[in-house]
């Protein structure tokens, strides 16, 4: 089945500039082109993309794709780092989930500050956001978590 990048788009639930973000990327092959210069898109186009975004939703950088797509095109190899890859990312995960547990607390100490509806010149929130920031003792972290959001 050949297609165009609107109906791969449409396909795999990925937008169009993804899909040449990650052709510019070197994660999609380069494609064949029409007459009128329009890309065509296979089946296994639609596999390496869905790949790719199965990848990006466990928060994979390309880079980590990029190696997986290497094993992934050769069934033959030992598997072993892809293991060790897999490692090192949960880890990646759960030092995320401790930064954003620290957060989590530092926003609530924050809250606690204004327990009440007064006027913002007496907001204990914007007035401890106006101090500045420390490194952990009740106050306002100066480390924001990398894709917190």
């Amino acid at each position: 089945m050949s297609m165009k990048i609107g109906e791969l788009a449409r396909l795999t639930g990925t937008q169009v500039e993804t899909i040449r973000y990650y052709e510019r990327e070197g994660l999609l092959p380069e494609t064949t082109r029409t007459e009128g210069n329009f890309r065509i898109y296979g089946n296994a186009h639609a596999e390496r993309l869905s790949f790719i975004r199965n990848c990006r939703s466990l928060d994979m950088t390309l880079d980590e794709i990029r190696v997986l797509m290497r094993f992934r095109d050769a069934p033959d190899e030992n598997c072993e780092k892809v293991n060790k890859l897999l490692d090192s990312h949960i880890g990646h995960v759960a030092k995320r989930i401790a930064e954003l547990m620290r957060l989590e607390d530092q926003l609530r100490e924050l809250r606690r500050q204004c327990g009440a509806s007064r006027l913002a010149r007496d907001c204990g929130i914007l007035n401890e956001l106006s101090q500045g920031c420390s490194d952990g003792g009740g106050k306002i972290a100066s480390k924001h978590v990398p894709g917190a959001h």
